[in-house]
């Protein structure tokens, strides 16, 4: 996807270029200038990539209509996950109440989709650095406590040596 194509995608007919500008300018920023930049690879066991991103399959789970509830259980599993928060964005879904939605981190994301009528939500918890997503799954476990859980591992942006 080239450069502009993204830009396209996050355009929107419903704004003027000027107000585009200026919405675009108030977005939160992580850092300050005078910090070295590095790039938060993680360097672990031999291996270097930029993250570790958990796929968490939740099933007979409880109570994942709940906004307020699902808004806790992501600040909890961000700092259980040691990471830094940017962002929560919540959306509820009628009739069925299901909830989509996402914590921006500084160090990536954790991003939810629940199914309440079949007592199933899908994680997906992605952390580069320093952060612990394995201790942000578990926080999410222990708010929701689902009587089976699957998750799959994966190491995203391997460096090969």
């Amino acid at each position: 996807m080239s450069a502009n194509t993204s830009l396209a995608l996050v355009r929107s007919p419903f704004m003027e270029e000027p107000e585009r500008e200026t919405h675009i300018a108030h977005w939160p920023e992580y850092g300050s200038p005078d910090e070295t930049r590095t790039d938060h690879f993680v360097r672990r066991d031999g291996c270097e990539y930029a993250g570790t991103h958990l796929i968490a399959d939740f099933w007979d789970a409880g109570e994942l209509d709940d906004l307020a509830r699902m808004d806790d259980a992501l600040r909890e599993a961000v700092q259980a996950g040691g990471a830094t928060l940017l962002h929560v964005h919540l959306h509820r879904f009628t009739p069925n109440g299901g909830i989509s939605g996402v914590a921006v981190l500084a160090e990536s994301h954790i991003s939810v989709h629940t199914w309440p009528e079949r007592d199933f939500a899908a994680f997906d918890v992605f952390m580069c650095g320093d952060a612990d997503p394995e201790a942000a799954v578990a926080a999410l476990q222990r708010a929701f406590r689902p009587g089976r859980l699957e998750v799959h591992t994966h190491r995203r942006g391997a460096v090969d040596r």
